[in-house]
């Protein structure tokens, strides 16, 4: 977990994201933020493409931003839609989350309308806090993952 002024600034730095989005062909703007070790946040907005499979998402916007500016560990990850309720990462980004990511990195799921009550169906022992946002992580996004230290696992040769 981050300290409250961080995860303000991730949740403040999500919704400015959101606000770069190109996003002609859903019309599903997402934004996302995420906090590098060494404190520097890095903005990602999902940028569409009439191909479709040329459309990039928020959350491997902002970590391919990061990477290639030589950030390779990451403490947060916020991810902010314009639906109002918590949407979690699609399997592509969560993957390569994964290759950069602990599996116990927080990652806060903001409701559209944040911040609101929480509304009676979003329990706290299910990961709802304050403003409605879902706390959770990478494990519990992608369990049973594979990662980077399974290509170094030994091999049967000749298999």
């Amino acid at each position: 977990m981050f300290p409250n002024e961080r995860r303000s600034e991730l949740i403040e730095a999500a919704f400015a994201a959101k606000k770069q989005t190109y996003s002609p062909y859903s019309s599903f703007p997402v934004g996302a933020a995420l906090l590098t070790a060494e404190g520097t946040i890095v903005k990602g907005a999902n940028i569409e493409n009439a191909s479709y499979g040329g459309t990039i998402c928020a959350e491997r916007t902002a970590i391919v931003k990061a990477v290639s500016e030589g950030s390779r560990h990451f403490i947060g990850l916020a991810v902010v839609t314009n639906v109002p309720s918590s949407i979690s990462p699609c399997g592509m980004c969560r993957q390569v989350l994964r290759e950069f990511c602990a599996n116990d990195m927080p990652i806060l799921l903001i409701p559209g309308d944040y911040p609101r009550p929480l509304k009676e169906t979003e329990k706290p022992e299910n990961g709802y806090t304050e403003g409605g946002v879902r706390e959770t992580n990478l494990a519990e996004l992608l369990p049973d993952s594979f990662g980077p230290e399974q290509l170094e696992l030994p091999r049967n040769a000749g298999v």
